[in-house]
């Protein structure tokens, strides 16, 4: 993307809460491996408080502990954190604050991992994307989009520590939440029989070592530092004007590349469905590389034949027909409608049959 051109002109809507935001936040999809080999996209779902949002990630602007001053990003500002190349826990420990959290529950904050998870995760797994929140003071990019920004001295945000002395200006903490709804696929039995986790991101990584994400500056004017100056933090913010997550859920944009990207369930059940396509190969036939995190653990499974996922909508207290009713560290509806028993597949997953 050209960096002259100015996204709050540009755009006719924006899917963010903030109507003043018109910034590019962008991370790699996730993909469920079935046992066949297929690949299927896990669905994003909203976050705690934007339930309703149509996927999506939360982003977070955070201002130093201390109080001290932040300067806003810049027109023409980006970066990239991370590497798709990165495959080692080695590697990744360059970027150290970009982690997985498997979900216990919609308010899990605790237990962040450099790898996937290895264990099904009851509520889904969080990717956590912090960018460096040091600069350079002069350019807006770099020629590998990372040399111009910098963490702090003392490695992370939280610890409070200077910027260095090659990047002394001190950015806000731009912070991702991403919630991928993997609890479809929490039945031990549709994973790989060696134990290896079965969820693998776009470019080809099964170990999440090589999680990444970019960052398109497009506020409008300087409506960003005058949040930053107001503090905002928590709390709704005078400087900035909200819309509704239905309004955020109707701006759009029409797919441009002519290309199957979701993959569907036959690979997991057997359906006949005359519009069902299977994903042989990951977008863009990227290979799989990389040791999974989990291979060699086993299944307690035993290898079981697949069953219906089901909806994954089992709230208020009752789990629909198909859905997870029980299972180690499950925390969700454990009565099934009517008509059906919560039946025991293997010690992580029951189901309504």
């Amino acid at each position: 993307m050209d960096p002259a051109i100015d996204l709050p002109t540009a755009s006719t809507c924006t899917t963010c809460t903030f109507t003043q935001d018109f910034s590019n936040y962008w991370t790699a999809t996730l993909y469920f491996q079935a046992r066949n080999g297929s690949f299927i996209r896990v669905k994003q779902k909203g976050n705690q408080g934007f339930e309703s949002a149509k996927g999506g990630m939360t982003v977070y602007y955070s201002q130093p502990y201390d109080g001290s001053k932040v300067t806003a990003f810049k027109k023409g500002f980006r970066m990239v954190v991370g590497s798709p190349m990165y495959r080692t826990a080695a590697e990744s420990s360059k970027n150290r604050q970009l982690t997985f959290t498997c979900l216990q529950d919609a308010s899990t904050r605790t237990g962040e991992t450099t790898n996937m998870p290895v264990l099904p995760c009851p509520a889904g797994i969080m990717s956590n994307v912090r960018f460096p929140t040091c600069w350079d003071g002069v350019n807006l990019d770099s020629a590998d989009h990372t040399t111009h920004v910098a963490y702090p001295s003392s490695g992370t945000f939280e610890s409070n520590g200077p910027c260095p002395a090659s990047h002394p200006v001190k950015l806000p903490q731009l912070f991702y939440e991403v919630i991928w709804d993997t609890t479809p696929y929490n039945d031990r039995a549709l994973w790989p029989s060696d134990g290896s986790q079965p969820f693998i991101w776009s470019y080809g990584d099964p170990t999440g070592y090589g999680t990444h994400g970019d960052y398109v500056f497009g506020w409008k004017d300087t409506s960003l530092q005058q949040a930053m100056d107001t503090n905002c933090q928590p709390g709704p913010c005078a400087a900035l004007s909200e819309q509704s997550i239905a309004a955020g859920n109707a701006c759009s944009k029409a797919r441009s590349v002519n290309e199957e990207v979701d993959g569907c369930k036959c690979a997991l059940v057997l359906l006949v469905l005359a519009d069902c396509i299977e994903l042989a190969a990951l977008p863009g036939n990227n290979p799989v590389t990389g040791v999974n995190p989990g291979a060699g653990l086993g299944n307690p499974s035993g290898g079981g034949t697949p069953t219906n996922p089901g909806t994954g909508t089992g709230n208020g207290g009752t789990a629909a027909h198909w859905d997870q009713c029980g299972g180690q560290g499950w925390t969700g509806p454990t009565v099934c409608a009517s008509g059906y028993t919560c039946k025991v597949s293997n010690q992580w997953y029951s189901q309504c049959l």
